[in-house]
């Protein structure tokens, strides 16, 4: 039979209270709505992600495929221009100019070709770096607002922990000086528990597991001495008889 003065189960309580408060603090730390928040947003960002890389993979192969487009039109070009200047040197003879003249002609015909699919891959370049652009600036707006959340987490984390601070001090000072015997079932039942290892008993009703004790076991208890520490029969949480 665990016994201990009267006052020191009652100061007990005290030390409950503090507990459950550190408790409810560690599951708010756990369930801030900015951490779900960033969750979210990083979940988005992600998802955008494989969007982005796509689209710069598709800016960059057209690039890439421009470069090699603007080239042969510029082979043509040049091959052109050294032809014309050829024949309007007047160097060349008849057959040569006539065959000059004839390659002008065709080489002017893959000029329009080659400038056509330069063209065309122009545009569908231009179009996916406007597509890209949206998507670095949507992408600019989810970093911006989770940095923004994240900003608000750690202020809400840098506040709660300033409070389990707080809590944990003077939940050392209350334990301070207490029957080393109840606050070690204490803390024994509280962990077995789910954290309450102690409460007042209001009647016939145990605060801790909210139930009515049977009258027979009221009595028992009513009959203990002060110092001698009360158990709940249905929950074997520790019973502070406030008038005892």
């Amino acid at each position: 039979m665990t016994t201990a003065p009267p006052e020191d189960q009652r100061r007990l309580l005290e030390v409950q209270a503090l507990d459950t408060r550190l408790q409810q603090l560690a599951h708010k730390r756990t369930t801030l709505p900015s951490i779900a928040r960033i969750a979210e947003l990083d979940a988005q960002i992600s998802d955008l992600s494989t969007s982005l890389v796509a689209s710069r993979t598709a800016v960059s192969d057209l690039k890439r495929e421009l470069t090699k487009a603007e080239g042969d039109v510029e082979q043509v070009r040049t091959r052109a221009a050294r032809d014309q200047t050829r024949l309007d040197s007047g160097q060349v003879g008849a057959k040569d100019a006539q065959a000059l003249v004839g390659e002008l002609a065709s080489l002017a015909r893959r000029q329009e070709v080659l400038e056509e699919v330069e063209l065309g891959v122009m545009e569908r370049l231009e179009a996916h770096e406007d597509a890209l652009a949206k998507l670095d600036a949507a992408n600019d707006e989810l970093l911006a607002a989770k940095a923004a959340v994240v900003a608000e987490r750690d202020a809400e984390l840098a506040q709660l922990d300033a409070e389990v601070a707080t809590v944990t001090a003077a939940r050392a000072q209350a334990v301070e000086g207490l029957d080393g015997g109840l606050v070690t079932l204490y803390d024994r039942l509280r962990a077995q528990l789910g954290g309450l290892g102690a409460a007042v008993l209001s009647g016939r009703r145990c605060e801790g597991c909210r139930l009515e004790l049977n009258p027979s076991d009221v009595e028992i208890i009513k009959a203990k001495s002060p110092d001698q520490v009360a158990r709940c029969e249905e929950c074997s949480r520790i019973l502070v008889r406030l008038d005892a």
